[in-house]
């Protein structure tokens, strides 16, 4: 269904960009192609981290980093482990450079056997509010190229990480937000 949402969102979108533009559909296309001609590799680059992500999860990452971090948390501290899996999808998002990637570990690692399991938090809370986390580390990466990178080059910025400096106040307060929102919501 979200799929064929968004097909369909596309296709109203399109129609109402030729009709506000008075643009043929060609003009569409050949944009669409001078921007993705701009753009190059980094157009794939989410679909490629999110599946080294689920190459990640499946070789045992997120069991690997559950464990070190069952070593750092105290049991049953409930705010140190909402803070561990916050900060935790940040800064593996920031490593991967994409959410996406870091989802899959850091919910096998911290979000369903403490958060969920042991907790008994909402998983759509979890879910929801943890990617948005790790959204927060995509601002502060230049591993995020498609997000931080690409720009500064469209855009003929002299300082190539400039986008990166102006996002990360922002990032650190939102991240901050969604680490309280996790343990207000979760629970």
């Amino acid at each position: 269904a979200t799929l064929v949402a968004l097909a369909f969102g596309t296709l109203i979108a399109l129609a109402a960009g030729l009709l506000l533009l008075r643009a043929s559909p060609r003009t569409a296309l050949e944009e669409g192609r001078r921007l993705l001609d701009s753009v190059g590799w980094a157009a794939i680059l989410p679909q490629m981290l999110a599946s080294l992500g689920a190459v990640f999860a499946l070789a045992g990452v997120g069991d690997v980093v559950g464990d070190l971090s069952s070593s750092v948390i105290p049991a049953g501290n409930l705010a140190a482990a909402v803070i561990a899996f916050g900060l935790g999808m940040a800064l593996f998002t920031m490593v991967m450079g994409n959410a996406f990637a870091a989802f899959p570990v850091m919910i096998a690692a911290i979000g369903l056997p403490v958060l969920i399991r042991e907790h008994h938090a909402s998983a759509a809370v979890i879910c929801a509010i943890g990617m948005l986390a790790g959204f927060c580390g995509t601002l502060m990466t230049p591993m995020a190229a498609n997000f931080n990178l690409v720009p500064a080059v469209l855009l003929e910025l002299r300082d190539r990480y400039g986008v990166i400096r102006r996002q990360v106040p922002t990032a650190l307060v939102l991240l901050v937000v969604n680490i309280a929102f996790i343990y207000l919501f979760a629970f």
